[in-house]
């Protein structure tokens, strides 16, 4: 927690003073916004909430941990009546650690709770369980662990677990937790933060400056509807989202790429063997009888989820009873186990979409998380990628409910986030792809499958009773299995050989399934929204995606996340506090950050700046990234920036004298500049000093920045 106390040391030192909390727009919407909304559609009065976000996942759950940490008022609804404890999404990537390092020391909770890594590390392919093994991958390498690159390492740590840490968070600022509609006296308050359980939307009716929205919930055994207004609704409700159903937007890509069903299921039994065997976090098994992935949520805890491929009509959810799912277990395990415990089963389809759009009603209502993407969960993009998209917009969301900047600023939420959504969505399916090419090896081609499947459904089904159906399909995959006998799958028949050795040489050369994607996890770009691209980061696109695992490399690019390296404040050079440059942007306020170096021309466009952000009313931070030959008898930027406070002093920390220092590191000169958006990511920057007068270069860029016709002001 030492670094906290960092944080919160130079930012009450150096404070700016903020603006009137205010929770309506009053420079962009109306100063009585529910005068737009004065012909009431309702028998009561609406709640009204600045933001409502419909759906407690983790991506909803984040975006209101966010927005109150910026001084936004918000709510959330569920349809759940209870919080599910299916394990879904379990890794979480650097990206989204990052995010929660800053949620009162979040990912540090997520990392002392997870499983040791030794435990999950690797994705074992094996005959069974207990049987032969077919080949391994260690996904994680030294670098992931040295923090050189990021501040905090990834994590494996299932969902529910994760829900149930946010919600603790949100407990913390005042969030009260509501179920089937109760209630207490003073409701529109209780209602400003409030998780509501049991609230389903069901219509939601937009007018040009606030959105209604009806939710239904049972009291007493009867259906009853409650009404609420909001300035914003976030759908963040899963990729079957309500919010995107009612306001009519469409999904486009690959749609039901495969159907599953999951189980969930625990042994004791079964995890104190694999732990003490063969440890890993997936275990892909094909053996004559059953063919599966298990994911290994928790080896101490012997908490498994079990995914099959599942083939409707013919093969109906209503099967997967306890005891069917316990003799899948057993076939895969290769044994029996004394144990075993199914907990929950669930059906579900496999998409590769992205929305068509994020946005409607005029921004005023937005899509988020799955809601706005569904991918495969080949790679664990889907509640990564939601988590960011609510990180891009919890900012963007204060800027326009505190009156810096107008509605149509949301654009740029959609800009920049559905731009990573459709990139991750590609690499998701090339990641996919690269999971099938193992059975495919192995003699069982998935296509081959699911093309069977569909001959069946298209020709055969008005021809053969349902029954008769689901005996030549349980054949022609039983006969499929048969690829996988010991009797061919060994290195002395021919064709098995072969087989075998094509296996090893996908495993040798990273072409089977990845867990982790550094380059794309620390290195995605936004190319267009809020910043200022310039002249290089223009002729450096995104390179296309392979499914392989490549390397992250610093970049500051604008549009890219801020480079992470160890430094320490200049006055406190004997301290052994060492923080991150991505602490310096707080998640408490909605400060811009410009980092330049102690000379005199960075000092006076530091000054510019000042000038041009009290104008505009936007909180400005300066830091001054000073460098071991900058050190003199006056180590402080006091004298330099009067009569602005609103500065830092770091030094860098580097542990080699071979190591780049933070301008080489850029790849700038000292004479530059880089400006800083609240999510840490780069929106503008200079690269050697500027010629044209300051304090007028800088307004454009801060007006293109936020929106705003810096004409006008």
């Amino acid at each position: 927690m030492g670094i906290l106390r960092i944080i919160g040391k130079f930012q009450g030192l150096h404070h700016i003073e903020a603006r009137s909390d205010a929770i309506v727009c009053v420079s962009y919407l109306q100063k009585r916004v529910l005068s737009d909304c004065s012909s009431r559609i309702y028998a009561e009065d609406p709640i009204f909430l600045p933001v409502l976000i419909v759906g407690a996942g983790p991506v909803g759950l984040v975006l209101s941990i966010l927005l109150t940490k910026l001084g936004v008022k918000c709510a959330v609804l569920e349809k759940r009546k209870v919080f599910s404890r299916h394990p879904q999404a379990h890794f979480i990537n650097n990206r989204s650690m990052e995010v929660f390092r800053k949620l009162n020391g979040l990912a540090d909770v997520i990392l002392r709770s997870q499983p040791p890594v030794d435990s999950w590390r690797k994705f074992i392919y094996c005959t069974s369980l207990t049987g032969r093994i077919l080949g391994s991958v260690d996904h994680l390498q030294p670098q992931d662990f040295d923090r050189t690159v990021s501040p905090v390492s990834v994590a494996h740590f299932s969902q529910y677990k994760l829900t149930k840490l946010l919600i603790e968070q949100l407990k913390d600022i005042g969030f009260h937790i509501l179920s089937e509609g109760s209630m207490m006296s003073d409701e529109c308050k209780i209602a400003e933060h409030a998780i509501l359980l049991g609230h389903e939307c069901t219509a939601i009716n937009a007018t040009n400056h606030c959105v209604n929205v009806t939710a239904s919930v049972i009291r007493e055994g009867k259906p009853v509807e409650k009404n609420l207004q909001c300035n914003f609704l976030v759908g963040t409700d899963g990729a079957g989202s309500t919010v995107r159903k009612l306001m009519g937007l469409g999904m486009n890509g690959e749609k039901d790429l495969q159907n599953l069903v999951s189980i969930h299921f625990r042994s004791h039994d079964l995890g104190q063997f694999l732990i003490n065997e063969r440890p890993g976090m997936l275990f892909f098994v094909f053996n004559t009888e059953a063919i599966g992935v298990i994911v290994a949520h928790d080896l101490l805890q012997g908490e498994f989820v079990l995914q099959v491929p599942f083939y409707p009509p013919q093969q109906k959810f209503e099967d997967f009873n306890s005891k069917m799912c316990e003799r899948l277990i057993y076939k895969l395990a290769g044994r029996e186990l004394a144990d075993v415990r199914v907990l929950d089963v669930k059906p579900w389809v496999m998409h590769a979409e992205v929305a068509e759009k994020f946005l409607a009603c005029n921004n005023h209502v937005i899509l988020a998380g799955d809601a706005a993407h569904r991918f495969p969960p080949a790679g664990g993009f889907g509640m990564n990628t939601g988590i960011q998209d609510a990180h891009n917009l919890a900012w963007k969301l204060a800027y326009v409910l505190k009156g810096i900047t107008p509605p149509s600023f949301l654009s740029t939420y959609e800009t920049e986030r559905r731009q990573i959504a459709t990139y991750n969505t590609t690499l998701s399916v090339e990641n996919f792809k690269a999971a099938m090419a193992v059975p495919a090896a192995l003699g069982l081609d998935p296509s081959i499958a699911n093309s069977v499947h569909r001959t069946l459904n298209d020709t055969l089904s008005s021809i053969l009773p349902s029954d008769l159906q689901r005996t030549v399909l349980d054949g022609i995959f039983s006969l499929g299995r048969l690829q996988l006998s010991d009797s061919l799958l060994n290195d002395f028949n021919p064709l098995g050989s072969s087989r075998l050795s094509k296996l090893r040489q996908i495993f040798e050369e990273g072409k089977s399934l990845q867990l982790q994607f550094p380059s794309e996890d620390l290195g995605f770009r936004y190319v267009k929204g809020a910043l200022i691209p310039d002249n290089d980061s223009l002729t450096r696109a995104p390179e296309p995606p392979t499914g392989r695992r490549r390397d992250y490399v610093p970049s500051t690019d604008p549009g890219s996340r801020l480079p992470h390296m160890k430094i320490k404040l200049l006055s406190e050079l004997l301290s052994k506090d060492v923080f991150s440059t991505l602490d310096l942007v707080s998640v408490y306020n909605l400060e811009f950050l410009l980092i330049i170096a102690p000379i005199k021309e960075s000092y006076n466009l530091a000054k510019a700046a000042f000038k041009v952000t009290e104008e505009l009313k936007i909180p400005l931070k300066v830091c001054i990234m000073w460098q071991e030959k900058d050190k003199g008898e006056n180590d402080s930027s006091e004298a330099a920036l009067l009569p602005w406070t609103n500065f830092i002093d770091v030094i860098e920390v580097k542990s080699s004298q071979t190591l780049e220092s933070w301008w080489d590191f850029c790849q700038m000169t000292e004479s530059g500049a880089i400006l800083v958006r609240p999510d840490e990511h780069v929106a503008w920057r200079a690269k050697s000093r500027t010629k044209n007068d300051s304090f007028l270069e800088l307004k454009t860029i801060f007006c293109s920045v936020i929106g705003l016709d810096s004409s006008s002001i």
